[in-house]
């Protein structure tokens, strides 16, 4: 007999200071993957990143990058064996230029689930990602979790409403949005207000994940598709929860069915914006 659709996901976000040190980083997701599998999460999303600390010298990036299937991704997978949960986070993944992608994946039962190599890169308030790192060309996948569609997007991704909207055009229920959100003068309004904004955008849950520490502001949280928050972390390391219905995104869309009310068409572009 087959089983019924699920009709909700059970969603954490983890966030915690990440370090130079790969295999202390290891330790630290292994704590929060730990956590979520005992709550009986579906999906945990960590930051951004969380290979390596780069905040202070950007050069470590080139230096600390790994392939996908380097000593860290191999710990990471591992760390997933025989486990129900699928965690999504971000790692600078060598390329065939000096400068690697950053790159987001999702893992389940030790094996990789989706990967996103980062669109957008942060050259903005002083900061130029581009010099180390390389953009993407695709278009972020749509990942299943216990049949409910998760889109993708990594921090700077958050500042264009296209690319949520493009997810939602394509079936996504939910975004996981990984980050490492660099502290500053109104920083934590910005990062609040865009999170709940691009829910807002496409009628979408988001599982949004901020690197915490003393040089990001941390601020994970899960908010529904009508812009509230439904979970946040207060602590450095910190595990946030909620059930997300499909019931209630549906309710929303109908009370705001602004999917269906556009006049303006997406086109993606290919071409990566960053020489």
């Amino acid at each position: 007999m087959s089983q019924a659709p699920r009709t909700e996901l059970r969603t954490a976000v983890g966030q915690f200071a990440v370090v130079e040190d790969w295999q202390a980083n290891v330790s630290a997701a292994e704590s929060l993957i730990s956590r979520a599998e005992e709550q009986g999460m579906d999906l945990l999303v960590l930051p951004e990143g969380i290979m390596t600390r780069f905040i202070d010298r950007k050069e470590l990036i080139r230096e600390a990058a790994q392939s996908l299937d380097g000593p860290f991704m191999t710990a990471m997978l591992e760390l997933t064996q025989g486990l129900h949960v699928t965690v999504v986070f971000g790692m600078h993944e060598t390329s065939d230029e000096p400068r690697p992608f950053n790159t987001l994946v999702a893992i389940r039962g030790g094996e990789v689930r989706g990967i996103y190599r980062k669109l957008h890169l942060y050259d903005a308030f002083a900061a130029v990602e581009s010099e180390h790192v390389r953009a993407g060309w695709e278009q972020p996948p749509i990942i299943d979790v216990c049949g409910f569609s998760v889109g993708v997007m990594t921090c700077y991704d958050v500042r264009f409403p296209e690319q949520a909207r493009d997810l939602a055009d394509r079936g996504a229920e939910l975004i996981a949005l990984p980050a490492a959100w660099a502290a500053g003068r109104t920083k934590e309004f910005q990062w609040a207000t865009l999170v709940s904004a691009r829910a807002l955008d496409a009628t979408v849950f988001v599982a949004a994940s901020g690197e915490s520490g003393s040089a990001c502001i941390g601020g994970s949280r899960i908010v529904d598709p009508l812009g509230m928050p439904m979970a946040m972390c207060t602590q450095e390391t910190d595990l946030a929860t909620a059930v997300l219905s499909r019931s209630q995104l549906e309710d929303s869309r109908n009370k705001l069915p602004v999917l269906g009310h556009r006049r303006y068409a997406l086109t993606f572009n290919p071409e990566q914006p960053h020489s």
